[in-house]
């Protein structure tokens, strides 16, 4: 099990990407949330097993067909015990 905290840079904000994270996530049985912040940058924070969290990763470096990642700074974190699903955070 791996924890990774994400900033996600570029034009993602009001183009679905909290969306498309959040499908990515369920498609990949991955927990954790994704929120925006005030610096225009999207934050995820990400939890599944090693195969699945890397296919996450990779999508979300690819982006949603809307939007435009110019960066993914990518943080190993300790995994939390007590998640258990993928929320989009307000």
């Amino acid at each position: 099990m791996k924890r990774y905290h994400l900033i996600v840079s570029g034009r993602v904000q009001g183009v679905g990407f909290r969306a498309f994270t959040q499908q990515k996530a369920l498609e990949y049985n991955i927990n954790g949330y994704v929120r925006n912040t005030t610096d225009g940058s999207v934050e995820i924070e990400a939890q599944g097993e090693e195969e699945q969290i890397n296919q996450f990763i990779s999508s979300v470096k690819k982006g949603s067909p809307f939007s435009s990642v110019d960066d993914v700074d990518a943080n190993e974190e300790e995994v939390k015990q007590e998640e258990g699903s993928f929320s989009i955070r307000y």
